[in-house]
């Protein structure tokens, strides 16, 4: 029959046993922690008899822990904890009394040297390094933490950042400062022409692939143009007449519409007119409200279309709204340029886009070089018979590179 274990309450307000926490962790190897215990020999408060300060040092960190806090004061009013000491040999166990400690790890920059090099650095510290000290001593258990993890983090960063500064060593070396500098700017370039300029597959064996079509009006949004350019399509001399005497529409639009019945795909022709007359009105907006877009007939999935790729969202005055800003408009040319190149056969009057699009001419031709497009000059008649050279922008293969200018030229001397 076996032996019916009896324990022994030893309990001595004055002996108390430690139990330590750590809050990191667990040890792998106790026998190699060092403790050192701590006791508060004042007479003057009874309380200040029980106040403990446990300290451990291991290989690699420093911990120290206590009693009297205010954390370890709320988490000791809730438990109480006891120690058992088990005697194999005759079955009792012995019960004392404990006190738990919860063991912060020392961080080297919170360590505590003596008390003149103290004062000497407090007045070398810096405002953010003062604030994290009172935070250590008399911060709140979640401030500690977010101090804490903020030290870690900066450790981490500090790590990352001597990697890649290496990193950056070695490449410097292999490939050159002159050669990474050029490579960075013609990124930084293609990037910022890439954010306004249609999707260009520069390699492109025909004309009409380089800018395609489907990129500028999708198939689905071609479908919901045939009710709205059925105007573009049954058009009448009369009716265009009406049109030019209005000026609902820009010269671009009124010239193709003109020679509309001369193209073989007179539908695809109207659609695209339309398309193309919708999206130069759109470019004359400040704010943009789709209840307006609808307004004017516009199919919602050519709405949608128009407020996610040529708005931006901003604030004003407490509210949300759709604005066409400078970078949106230069997109709006780009697609607009693009979409007269197929109406055009490849060959578009940029004067009378410009004009539409209430442009500047160097503007519009900065906008044409940028989408590698071949510009030349031809003499035509205004309404005034004056005459007056237009620019034209063609597309050929293969395409034009444009070097960037270097700058003035020197003037001459007198």
């Amino acid at each position: 029959m076996a032996g019916k274990a009896v324990w022994e309450y030893r309990g001595d307000p004055e002996q108390l046993s430690v139990l330590a926490q750590f809050s990191n962790g667990t040890l792998q190897t106790p026998e190699s922690v060092n403790f050192t215990l701590y006791k508060n020999k004042t007479d003057k408060k009874p309380m200040s008899k029980k106040q403990r300060i446990l300290t451990a040092d291991t290989d690699r960190l420093s911990y120290v822990g206590n009693n009297f806090s205010a954390e370890a004061m709320k988490s000791s009013s809730l438990c109480k904890y006891f120690v058992g000491v088990l005697h194999k040999e005759s079955g009792k166990m012995e019960v004392f009394d404990a006190e738990h400690i919860n063991m912060q790890p020392i961080l080297e920059s919170n360590s505590v040297s003596k008390e003149g090099k103290d004062q000497t650095d407090l007045s070398n510290r810096t405002y953010r390094e003062k604030v994290d000290a009172l935070i250590e001593v008399f911060g709140t258990k979640k401030q500690k933490r977010a101090l804490n993890s903020r030290k870690l983090n900066q450790v981490g960063s500090e790590i990352l950042n001597q990697a890649m500064a290496k990193a950056a060593e070695e490449i410097i070396e292999t490939k050159g400062k002159t050669e990474l500098m050029s490579e960075a700017m013609n990124q930084t370039e293609e990037e910022s022409l890439s954010q306004f300029l249609p999707p260009c597959d520069a390699n492109a064996d025909k004309v009409e692939n380089v800018y395609k079509f489907d990129d500028l009006i999708s198939p689905a949004e071609y479908e919901a143009l045939e009710s709205v350019s059925a105007a573009f399509r049954n058009i009448t001399p009369e009716e265009l007449q009406q049109m030019r005497e209005k000026k609902q529409h820009g010269s671009f639009v009124l010239q193709q519409l003109q020679e509309l019945n001369l193209v073989k795909d007179l539908d695809r022709q109207a659609r695209a007119l339309w398309y193309l007359d919708c999206l130069m009105k759109f470019s004359q907006l400040k704010t943009v409200k789709r209840k307006d877009l609808i307004a004017q007939n516009c199919p919602s999935i050519i709405c949608g279309k128009l407020m996610k790729n040529f708005t931006v969202i901003s604030f004003k005055n407490g509210r949300v709204q759709n604005s066409i800003s400078g970078s949106m408009q230069s997109k709006i040319v780009s697609y607009a340029i693009a979409l007269a190149l197929h109406i055009a056969d490849f060959q578009v009057d940029l004067t009378y886009l410009q004009r539409d699009l209430k442009l500047t001419e160097s503007r519009i031709l900065e906008m044409a070089k940028a989408m590698r497009l071949k510009i030349s000059k031809r003499i035509g008649f205004s309404d005034s018979t004056l005459e007056e050279g237009h620019k034209i922008a063609t597309l050929e293969l293969p395409l034009i590179v444009y070097k960037p200018p270097r700058g003035m030229k020197k003037r001459k001397r007198i």
